[in-house]
């Protein structure tokens, strides 16, 4: 029996990888075409351009890994069932549930590769793609709004009109307010450096304070800025939340949280980092039913058809759920559940409708 399940993991896996590999080309070569719109921009070259969409590839790995799980597991099942292998398996013994057990053990060792990816590998690789990509196209990172990006600290306001790639800052402004919520002091920094440990050091500052009816005005060439805030908060900008790290999706609910302002869509996030890859396990169970179902019909286009279809519909639950998530103010564990549950449970029902044939 453990050669039959050694044989079966080999050729699952091996199928997988195939469907993971082909995949991510084709979504690196749909990056390809929209970045020749920004080819010859800056210092933005071919060799850039190549760099930048190789950068990209493991966000492409971690995205589809569940749906190429599915797909591949169909097509090697399809093979194995038009060669007759599956039931020379079955005749040996192995039963639905052993193949069950075979591909949830091959759907966690999946699940690990994708959390290790999720929470290692992709928020390094993107946001060092979207940096290197700024600086060749000599941009700053994309405003909020259009004075600046406006961040809360406590009781202070700071806005930044320009983040560079570096994580430098340009034309800071901070607003300061006493215990009584009267503003007391307004800082105008044309640079701020991150010096480590919760400081900056702004340079060519311009501060107003304001205190008994009196204003007063100071100019000085460097001053050290404390806060809470840091290149990682700020470089929540440069990567969506799904593609940040548990880490700094937590640092930075923690801040808004602080601010007391709404985190829903962080926590979404933050949910999605480590119930997403569960889903590889429940696409792989979802496969099992298909062993039985018309062996020697089933063709690999057929498999890989079905196999599309189902994983184009969990892409779409997971986004519909996420979104009505935010805009009903739904919890975030439940929402982030909810598509996994469903599939969970359809798989169930099939196993289940195959035990009773």
């Amino acid at each position: 029996m453990n050669i039959l399940a050694r044989y079966l993991s080999r050729e699952v896996l091996a199928m997988t990888a195939l469907v993971l590999l082909a995949l991510v080309l084709l979504f690196s070569l749909v990056d390809l075409i929209q970045e020749l719109d920004d080819l010859g921009r800056g210092n933005y070259g071919l060799r850039r351009m190549f760099i930048y969409v190789a950068l990209s590839m493991p966000s492409y790995i971690y995205e589809t890994l569940p749906i190429a799980a599915l797909i591949g597991t169909l097509a090697a099942l399809a093979v194995l069932s038009g060669n007759s292998e599956v039931t020379v398996m079955r005749t040996a013994g192995m039963s639905l549930g052993t193949f069950a057990g075979v591909l949830v053990a091959l759907g966690f060792g999946l699940a690990l590769l994708s959390f290790v990816c999720g929470e290692f590998v992709v928020p390094y690789t993107e946001r060092l793609a979207q940096r290197f990509r700024l600086e060749a196209l000599n941009s700053v990172v994309g405003q909020q709004f259009r004075s600046g990006l406006w961040v809360k600290d406590d009781k202070r306001f700071i806005n930044v009109q320009e983040m560079l790639p570096d994580s430098s800052l340009r034309n800071v402004r901070i607003y300061e307010f006493d215990k009584s919520f009267q503003l007391s002091r307004i800082q105008i920094a044309a640079k701020g450096e991150y010096q480590g440990g919760n400081r900056w050091r702004i340079s060519d500052v311009q501060e107003t304070l304001l205190a008994d009816g009196h204003i007063v005005l100071n100019k000085i060439a460097q001053a050290e800025w404390k806060t809470v805030l840091t290149p990682e908060i700020f470089g929540v900008m440069l990567v969506k939340p799904e593609q940040m790290s548990a880490w700094n999706l937590l640092t930075y609910i923690d801040h808004l949280s602080e601010n007391k302002q709404k985190t829903l869509r962080y926590d979404l996030a933050l949910w999605f980092k480590f119930v997403y890859p569960l889903s590889t396990i429940v696409m792989m169970v979802l496969a099992v039913p298909f062993v039985v179902f018309q062996h020697r019909g089933a063709t690999v286009g057929g498999r890989i058809f079905v196999g599309i279809m189902l994983g184009i519909l969990f892409h779409s639950l997971t986004r519909l759920t996420n979104n009505l998530a935010v805009i009903n103010n739904w919890n975030p564990a439940l929402a982030s559940l909810l598509p996994v549950a469903a599939f969970l449970l359809l798989a169930l029902v099939l196993n289940y409708a195959v035990e009773r044939r």
